[in-house]
C-alpha cells in the first residue's frame, strides 16, 4: 500500500485566499484548437494552484519554499517555478495541461530531477509524476514488454520484475538509475553503462500515451495512425518535416550510437528510409530526449531483455587517462557490454568519501599504488557461466594480467559499479571553490578519435588555466569531462563560455555531437544553431509547433533557446547573494572537511541519490512520504536558501524560516546521508546547527528545556520506576501526555529501570589506586538510556566485560550530549559535553585502561563523530585521547577475541537470531564486527536484516504528528521477517530506539547483542 504523503496540504489556499480572488474555473473540454504558438504568461502563482485545486487536478502548492525545493535539479542552475502540482491519476493530468494551455501557462514535466544540463528548471508549473505515476500495470513476458507509469525508477521496476520471475528486465542503466523515473530516462533518452549491447532507451521502448497540449491524449507508437485519425494526422506532419529537411538531416546529423542534441529527426528519416508510410510512423522515439518540451508522458510501453545466464566485471589499471583510451577499441573486439572509464580525479575524491573509499579495494594497482585511470569492462554470458572465463582471459592476453581484477560475485561487482556511478557527485564533494563543474561533460565522438579528443580537450583546458575531471562511457565514446571552475568568478564563468564553444567544435571535427546522453538544456541549448545550422533549427520548431500548438511544454529548451550568454545565466550561485556572509558566522560546529560552512551548504549537487527507495538507509522520510521536501536534496536546498539565498545581497541568514524549520521537522538524524551521500551531505549536521543558530539567543521552548535536562529526568525516573511506570499508564496521565507533551496516543512512554548505578554495586567496581600494575583495566560509559531505561543492558555488559578477566570501572560520567544535538540544543550540548568529557579524560589517562567502552549507539555516535566537531568542548588533545579508546562494547570484545584476560568460551550454538544495525552505527562505523561476533554465536542461525532506518530516532517516533511516518517507515525497511518470525527466533538490535520500535510495532522484545553473548558466555571466573 502506498504511504500517505505527510503533511501535503493545498498550500494555495493558505492565508485565506478568498474565492473571489482566484480566477473563476472554467469549463474542462478536450480537445482544443490553437492555430500557432502563444506566448507563455505568468499568472499569479496562487491563482493557478487555487483553480487547479477547485478542478481537483492533485495535489498542490504555490508557497515559495515549495517552489524553491523544485527550483533545482543537478545541474548549476536555478529557477524558481509557478508552482508544483503532483496529479494522482491520468484524469488530472488531462485538466492540467488543459487548463494551462487554455491559459498559455508553462508547464515543467518532471521526474526524479537529476538532469544535468538544467532542462528541469524553468518558470514554469511543475508536474511532479513520482510520487503518485508509479505502477506496473501489466507485464508481457511472452511479448518482453511492460506497460508502467512514468514516476517508476529503473531500479523499483527492475526489482520488481525479478520478484515476479519474469527473468526480464529494463535495459537502460544510467547512473543514476536508482533515483530517476522512467520518464525522466524517456525526457532525456538516457542510456547507461551497456549502451554499446542495449542501445538507449528508445531502442527500449515500445509506444507511449502522452497528452498534447491541443490533442489530449493520444498513443504513440509503430502503425498508431491505422487506428486513429489524430495518430495519423500528427504522423503525416511530422513526416513533411523530416522530407523536406532530409538532406540536412543526413549530413549534419553525427553517425554514432549516442546521440541526444536536438530532436530526433534521425530516427524518423530511417522509418522513412525503410518505406514506413506517412501516417504510420512510431513517433515514440521522437519523445525520447524531447526534455518535455512536446508532450506529457502518462504511460509507457517499454521493451524487457532478458536477463543474462551471469555478468563478470574486469577492473584495469592504466597509468594515466590517455593510455586508457588507447586501450579500448582493442577491448571493444573482445564483445564486452560495457566499457567505463574513471580517472584520478574520481579516485581520490572516492579516498575521502566514508562510503566509497571502501571500493577502491575492488581497483587493481597500477605498480605500487594507485592507478591513475582504470577502465570497467564488464562481459555477459548468454549459455554457461563459462563464457566469463574465455572473455577475461582474452582480456588479460591484451592487456596483461598484472593490472587487471575480475570479479564475478554479485556483491563485488555491486561495489566496483558503486564507485563508478558515484563519480558525478563525488566530484562536486572536492572541497574548495573551484569545482569540477558539468557543462561540457557529455560529449559523443567516435571511438577511434576518442584519444585525439581527450588530447585536444586538455589543451583546451590548459589554455584557460585549469584542468578536468574525466570519466566515461568509453565504449559507445561518451566522454563527461568536468573542468574545474568557481562559478562565484566571472572571469571562471567567461571561461567557461569560452571551453564550451571550443569543445562544441571539437566534437564536431571529430565526428561527434556535444551531447551524447545528458541532452541540451541550458547549458548546450544556446549551441545547438551552431551545430546543426538555421535550417534544423527551423525544423525544430516546426516540431515543436506540431505537437504542442500552445507552446506551453518546458518553453526555452531546444527550441526558442537563450543566447550563448544565457549558458551563465540562472545559475544556482545568483541565488545565493549572502554566502559570503556565511563565513562571518559563529557556528557551532566545526566544518573542517567542507572547508567552512559556506561550502558545507553547497556541498549538495542534486543528483538525488537520497530519492532511491530500496537499499541503504537514506532517506527514511522520504521513502515513507514520497515528497521531494522530505529528501536530503529538499532539505539541502532548504538550508541553503534560507541560511545563503536571501534577495538582498548583505542580509544576514534567516534562521527564522518557519518553512524551512518545518521541512527539517523530519529529518530523523540517521545520519545516512553523511557516508550514502556520494557529496557527504550531513543534513543531521546542518539541522542541528540550523536549529542551535534559530534557538541563540531566543527562549528555547518546554519541550527543549525538557530535552535540555534530560539526564535529570531521566535519573528521577529510575529513582521509582515501578511507580512512574505504573503512573505512566494511567488513562490521566497518558490524556496530559497526548494533549499537553504532544505524544502519539499509539505510544507507551519508555519504561524506566532501576539505575544501573545502584544495581552494579559501584563500590565494587571503581578502580584502586593500590592495585598491579599490569592489571587490565575497562571503562564502561554509563548512558543516560543504559543507566535509567535499560540496566539490564548494563548488567549484561558488566557481566562480560568482568568474565573476559577485566577490572571494570562503571563510569558515572555525565551524558554525551545525544539528546541535545539531535534537537539542535548545540549551546547546552557543549556546556554538557565539556564536563563529560574532562571525566573521561582522566580515565583514559590511566595507562592500564585498555578502552572506554559505550553500549548505545546513538550515544557512541555523538561522541566519535558531533564531539569532534562542535567548537569549545575541551583542550586540544583532551578529545583525541579519549576517542583513541572509545569503543562499542560488541565491537571491543569481537576485536580483541583473542587477546582478553580470559579466553572467552561458549555454551553452544544460540538460537537462531534476526539482528538489525543501528543507522549510526551502519553510517559511521560500520555492523561487520557486531556481526562476526554474533555469527560466533549464532552461526548459521545468524540473519543480517537488510534494513534501514527503524522510525523511532529517539523522541521522534514518539511526537503525535510524526507517528504515521515513524510507522510508515517501519513498514517500508524491511522489517518484514521480524513480523513473521516464530517465538523460538531471537531479535536483536543494538539501539534501544530500534528495541522500542519493534516492540511497539510487532509486540515483539529485541535484546542487545552484548545481552544475547551475556547468556551464551560460560562464567570461568573465581567466586568473589
Amino acid at each position: 500500500m502506498e504511504p500517505e504523503p505527510h503533511g501535503r496540504v493545498a498550500v494555495a489556499m493558505q492565508n485565506a485566499l478568498h474565492p473571489s480572488q482566484a480566477a473563476p474555473a472554467r469549463h474542462v473540454g478536450l480537445p482544443i484548437a490553437i492555430e500557432s504558438p502563444a506566448t507563455v504568461s505568468e499568472p499569479d502563482a496562487v491563482t493557478i494552484a487555487a483553480d487547479l485545486l477547485r478542478l481537483h487536478a492533485g495535489e498542490l502548492y504555490a508557497d515559495a519554499h515549495h517552489r524553491m525545493l523544485y527550483s533545482t535539479d543537478a545541474s548549476l542552475y536555478q529557477v524558481q517555478p509557478l508552482g508544483v502540482v503532483m496529479p494522482k491519476d491520468t484524469a488530472a493530468v488531462e485538466t492540467i495541461v488543459d487548463y494551462c494551455a487554455r491559459r498559455h501557462i508553462a508547464i515543467l514535466p518532471r521526474g526524479g530531477g537529476t538532469s544535468l544540463a538544467g532542462q528541469c528548471t524553468n518558470r514554469a508549473l511543475v508536474v511532479d509524476m513520482t510520487p503518485h505515476f508509479r505502477r506496473i500495470m501489466s507485464v508481457d513476458v511472452a511479448g518482453r514488454t511492460c506497460l508502467v507509469e512514468p514516476g517508476i525508477g529503473i531500479d523499483e521496476l527492475n526489482q520488481q520484475l525479478e520478484a515476479r520471475r519474469t527473468g526480464l528486465f529494463f535495459a537502460p542503466d544510467p547512473a543514476t538509475l536508482a533515483q530517476a523515473s522512467v520518464g525522466g530516462c524517456i525526457g532525456n533518452n538516457a542510456a547507461g553503462a551497456r549502451s554499446i549491447r542495449y542501445g538507449r532507451t528508445s531502442e527500449n521502448l515500445e509506444g507511449l500515451e502522452v497528452i498534447l497540449s491541443a490533442r489530449g491524449r493520444i498513443w504513440l507508437k509503430a502503425g498508431a495512425g491505422a487506428a486513429s485519425a489524430m495518430a495519423a494526422d500528427l504522423s503525416r506532419r511530422v513526416a513533411r518535416v523530416v522530407r523536406d529537411h532530409a538532406r540536412d538531416i543526413r549530413q549534419r546529423y553525427p553517425k554514432l550510437i549516442r546521440r541526444n542534441a536536438g530532436y530526433a529527426l534521425d530516427s524518423i528519416l530511417a522509418q522513412l528510409d525503410a518505406c514506413v508510410p506517412d501516417d504510420q510512423l512510431n513517433l515514440a522515439g521522437l519523445i525520447c530526449g524531447s526534455e518535455g518540451t512536446l508532450a506529457m508522458i502518462t504511460a509507457a510501453r517499454l521493451k524487457l531483455c532478458p536477463v543474462p545466464v551471469a555478468r563478470g566485471l574486469a577492473v584495469a589499471a592504466f597509468a594515466d587517462v590517455e593510455a586508457a583510451i588507447a586501450a579500448v577499441e582493442s577491448i571493444l573486439d573482445t564483445h564486452p557490454n560495457a566499457v567505463e572509464l574513471l580517472d584520478d580525479a574520481v579516485i581520490l575524491a572516492a579516498a575521502g568519501n566514508t562510503t566509497c573509499k571502501p571500493y577502491l579495494d575492488r581497483l587493481p594497482l597500477a605498480g605500487k599504488g594507485m592507478p591513475h585511470a582504470v577502465l570497467y569492462v564488464e562481459y555477459e554470458a548468454i549459455e554457461t557461466a563459462s563464457e566469463l572465463d574465455r572473455r577475461f582471459k582474452e582480456l588479460t592476453g591484451l592487456l596483461g594480467a598484472a593490472g587487471v581484477k575480475t570479479y564475478t560475485g554479485a556483491r563485488e561487482m555491486a561495489d566496483a559499479w558503486a564507485l563508478r556511478r558515484s563519480s558525478e557527485a563525488l566530484l562536486h564533494g572536492l572541497p574548495g571553490n573551484r569545482k569540477p563543474v558539468t557543462f561540457v561533460e557529455d560529449n559523443s565522438v567516435p571511438v577511434g578519435r576518442l584519444g585525439e579528443f581527450v588530447r585536444e580537450f586538455k589543451n583546451i583546458v590548459t589554455r584557460h588555466g585549469t584542468q578536468a575531471a574525466f570519466y566515461a562511457h568509453a565504449s559507445v565514446g561518451v566522454l563527461h569531462i568536468r573542468p574545474m571552475l568557481d562559478l562565484h568568478s566571472d572571469r571562471d564563468r567567461e571561461k567557461m563560455r569560452a571551453i564550451a564553444i571550443e569543445a562544441a567544435a571539437l566534437a564536431k571535427n571529430c565526428g561527434g555531437v556535444m551531447s551524447g546522453e545528458h541532452g541540451d538544456g541550458r547549458a548546450r541549448g544556446p549551441l545547438l544553431e551552431t551545430f546543426y545550422g538555421p535550417e534544423l533549427i527551423r525544423a525544430f520548431k516546426q516540431i515543436k509547433e506540431i505537437f504542442d500548438p500552445a507552446g506551453i511544454f518546458n518553453p526555452g529548451m531546444i527550441v526558442d533557446t537563450l543566447p550563448l550568454e544565457g549558458m551563465t545565466s540562472h545559475l544556482r550561485v545568483d541565488a545565493q547573494p549572502g554566502m559570503d556572509n556565511l563565513a562571518k558566522i559563529p557556528t557551532f560546529y566545526r566544518y573542517p572537511g567542507e572547508h567552512g560552512f559556506a561550502q558545507a551548504v553547497e556541498l549538495c549537487n542534486g543528483a538525488g541519490f537520497c530519492r532511491r527507495r530500496s537499499g541503504g538507509t537514506m532517506c527514511p522520510s522520504y521513502r515513507a512520504t514520497l515528497d521531494e521536501r522530505h529528501s536530503t536534496r529538499g532539505r539541502a536546498n532548504a538550508i541553503r536558501m534560507a541560511v545563503a539565498g536571501n534577495d538582498t545581497p548583505g542580509r544576514h541568514p534567516n534562521w527564522h524560516d518557519l518553512p524551512t524549520l518545518a521541512t527539517l521537522d523530519l529529518c530523523l538524524g540517521c545520519k545516512a546521508c553523511r557516508t550514502e551521500c556520494p557529496s557527504s551531505v550531513d543534513i543531521a549536521q546542518l539541522k542541528a546547527e540550523y536549529l542551535a543558530q534559530h534557538y541563540r539567543g531566543g527562549d528555547p521552548s518546554a519541550e527543549a528545556l525538557l530535552l535540555a535536562n534530560y539526564r535529570l529526568f531521566a535519573r528521577m525516573g529510575a529513582a521509582l520506576p515501578t511507580v512512574v511506570n505504573r503512573l505512566s499508564a494511567t488513562a490521566p496521565v497518558r490524556r496530559f501526555l497526548t494533549r499537553r507533551g504532544g505524544m502519539a496516543p499509539q505510544r507507551t512512554l519508555p519504561r524506566f529501570s532501576r539505575s544501573l548505578f545502584q544495581l552494579a554495586n559501584r563500590q565494587r567496581r571503581r578502580f584502586s589506586d593500590q592495585s598491579p600494575a599490569d592489571e587490565r583495566r575497562i571503562v564502561f560509559f554509563g548512558d543516560c538510556f543504559t543507566a535509567y531505561h535499560d540496566s539490564g543492558l548494563g548488567l549484561a555488559a558488566i557481566r562480560v566485560i568482568e568474565k573476559l578477566g577485566y577490572r571494570l570501572h562503571l563510569a558515572n560520567a555525565g551524558c554525551c550530549g545525544r539528546v541535545l544535538i539531535s534537537n539542535g540544543l548545540l549551546e547546552q550540548a557543549v556546556a554538557t559535553i565539556g564536563p563529560t568529557l574532562s571525566f573521561l579524560a582522566a580515565m583514559a589517562a590511566d595507562s592500564r585502561v585498555e578502552a572506554i567502552l559505550v553500549s548505545e549507539p546513538s550515544c557512541f555516535s555523538a561522541m566519535v563523530d558531533d564531539w569532534r566537531k562542535l567548537r569549545h568542548i575541551g583542550p586540544p588533545g583532551t578529545l583525541d585521547a579519549v576517542l583513541e579508546k572509545l569503543m562499542c562494547v560488541e565491537d571491543f570484545v569481537q576485536r580483541n577475541w583473542n587477546r582478553h584476560p580470559r579466553p572467552p568460551a561458549l555454551r553452544g550454538r544460540g538460537a537462531p537470531a534476526l539482528f538489525h544495525g543501528h543507522c549510526h552505527q551502519k553510517a559511521l562505523w560500520g555492523i561487520g564486527e557486531t556481526v562476526e561476533l554474533l555469527t560466533r554465536v549464532c552461526g548459521d542461525g545468524l540473519v543480517t536484516l537488510p534494513t534501514g532506518c527503524c522510525g523511532m530516532a529517539g523522541a521522534f517516533g514518539y511526537r503525535q504528528e510524526h507517528y504515521d511516518v515513524s510507522m510508515n517507515i517501519f513498514a517500508q525497511c524491511e522489517f518484514d521477517p521480524i513480523r513473521q518470525a516464530g517465538p523460538q527466533t531471537l531479535l536483536l538490535a543494538s539501539g534501544i530506539s530500534c528495541r522500542d520500535q519493534i516492540r511497539h510495532a510487532t509486540g515483539r522484545q529485541a535484546i542487545h547483542p552484548i545481552q544475547l553473548l551475556d547468556q551464551m558466555l560460560t562464567d570461568n571466573m573465581p567466586a568473589s
